[in-house]
């Protein structure tokens, strides 16, 4: 996996897809969680191939305008991006338990929400898979800023982690989305560079870290749903 690391670093986000996609086939898919990176990886991953499949996880707390921008691809590009749901079981125990804003109680019950309508749903989405791409960029907080462009998984059965995106600035994102001319969520519009559930996910103010308005009310090294953890 080194060598791979290596020889991949200074490759485009095309052909490292490309390389994805021949590697693995339909044992790969995209998680598409609607931002900026996730419009721009879906434009390229249906250039390269349109049988790739893509998947997102609603959590039950997206806000109006992620669902507007999911709509939008799906009818665009004549697919269906297949969605991944918590266990309603769960959500209503942990509700009950914790209540509908147990995420400003503490870190850990935040966590838990996280695990419930999020970690919950992935590993599902990832149990036929043998590879996965994904929109993380180094530049986005400093719990990424070591994300290699194919990596192992370790917190996903090893599988492979392809991060096409991982040495792109937000201007060359932008730059992609103006080029191609293509849609976006609105909330960028409204000072969102990070967009999650409802409650979790706030506008920053100018100077911050693009990750700030996640959960701003934790520390920043604290900024992960889990999704992306990398421990065994």
């Amino acid at each position: 996996m080194k060598r791979l690391d290596v020889e991949f670093e200074e490759k485009s986000a095309e052909k490292v897809i490309l390389w994805g996609w021949d590697t693995f086939k339909e044992k790969i898919a995209l998680a598409n969680s609607f931002g900026a990176e996730d419009v721009v990886l879906t434009d390229m991953v249906l250039r390269i191939n349109p049988q790739i499949k893509i998947f997102a996880l609603d959590t039950g707390r997206l806000p109006q305008e992620t669902y507007n921008i999911w709509q939008i691809l799906e009818e665009k590009y004549g697919i269906n991006i297949e969605p991944y749901f918590p266990e309603a079981k769960r959500v209503e125990e942990m509700v009950k338990k914790f209540g509908s804003n147990l995420f400003y109680k503490s870190v850990d019950l935040r966590r838990l929400c996280c695990q419930v309508r999020k970690i919950g749903p992935l590993n599902r989405a990832l149990l036929e898979l043998d590879a996965w791409i994904c929109g993380l960029r180094r530049e986005q907080s400093i719990t990424r800023r070591d994300i290699k462009k194919i990596e192992i998984d370790l917190a996903h059965r090893r599988i492979i982690k392809i991060n096409p995106l991982a040495d792109w600035s937000i201007d060359e994102v932008w730059d992609y989305i103006k080029k191609n001319k293509l849609a976006y969520n609105k909330l960028h519009d409204r000072n969102y560079p990070s967009i999650g559930c409802v409650p979790c996910t706030r506008p920053i103010k100018p100077g911050e870290d693009t990750r700030s308005g996640r959960w701003w009310w934790e520390p920043p090294e604290q900024k992960e749903c889990g999704l992306h953890l990398q421990k065994e």
